[in-house]
């Protein structure tokens, strides 16, 4: 048999304040409600549970086995939802944010790791994943992908500006063949591939190219399933390699590599930060949020 936790609590009440008016009072309605609600306890269960005169109240033994039983059970159930509300209050807990790995270094950590100093309490996982996952299914709590990228029922917050991509070699590695003036000419050029680990197969290269995308299926000595290996086999030489401009720009500035095709390359759309509801969220959640969310200067 199901019972009403409702009238389980104004049951309890009634015991612990031994009187239908100071137990209406506690729970803020009338006393001929709390007498209704005992009496359809009792008419459901088939059982007394409390003896009522004028001048007092007393369990039977049927209300007190009944009180002992599910006391402890009850105050557990409210413990439990007071934590709730503490949970949903205070920022604290576990925050699953699934990215792919650009966007985790570029623009997760970096807004991020100041935020988290100050709430100790919040535990973060960052989730590297190229693919475009369930988050519900895999119980994160967000997802970050491009725009274009995210359906339509998702809750959609943007979290950075547009990237633009470029294509960049060594300077102290420079091919002997010279350097390309158009992107059809890294087909005979050696080039670092970037293998998606959820598709299992090297990312295309896309330029602008008479006003349209055009992509390109480039080769080379390397593949690697990281855009920070792409970056670091660049560096040492491997060939040119297609990154975006924000991860090399230190290394374009400082003269370790050089940028080719800059007319040809494109921008990307901004990342968004997306979850399934617009209900209430934790406090810590809405902490990462606003550390997330984009604001243009």
């Amino acid at each position: 048999m199901k019972e009403n936790l409702n009238d389980l609590l104004i049951f309890l009440t009634v015991v612990r304040e031994g009187s239908f008016t100071r137990a209406a009072a506690k729970a803020g309605t009338s006393q001929s409600a709390v007498s209704q609600t005992i009496s359809n306890l009792e008419a459901r269960l088939q059982l007394k549970l409390l003896n009522r005169t004028t001048r007092s109240l007393t369990l039977t033994e049927a209300g007190e086995r009944l009180a002992q039983r599910i006391g402890p059970a009850i105050e557990e159930i409210a413990e439990g939802l007071d934590q709730l509300a503490e949970w949903r209050d205070k920022p604290a807990g576990r925050v699953r944010i699934s990215a792919d790995e650009y966007a985790i270094q570029q623009v997760l950590w970096p807004k991020l790791a100041p935020v988290l100093r100050n709430y100790p309490d919040i535990h973060l996982e960052l989730i590297t994943d190229y693919g475009l996952v369930d988050i519900a299914k895999e119980r994160f709590d967000a997802g970050v992908r491009r725009g274009g990228l995210i359906a339509q029922d998702m809750v959609a917050i943007p979290i950075s500006a547009e990237h633009r991509m470029a294509v960049v070699v060594s300077r102290d590695h420079l091919p002997a063949q010279g350097l390309p003036e158009n992107p059809e000419q890294l087909l005979a050029l050696p080039c670092i591939n970037l293998q998606l680990p959820t598709h299992g197969q090297n990312l295309s290269w896309t330029f602008l190219i008479n006003g349209q995308e055009q992509k390109l299926r480039v080769q080379g000595q390397i593949i690697v399933n990281g855009i920070n290996q792409v970056h670091q086999a660049c560096l040492d030489g491997y060939g040119f390699a297609y990154v975006p401009q924000a991860l090399v720009q230190h290394d374009i500035t400082s003269g370790k590599l050089l940028s080719v095709l800059e007319r040809f390359t494109i921008t990307y759309p901004e990342y968004y930060l997306y979850y399934t509801s617009r209900l209430k969220s934790s406090a810590a959640f809405n902490v990462i949020v606003e550390a997330l969310r984009y604001k243009q200067l």
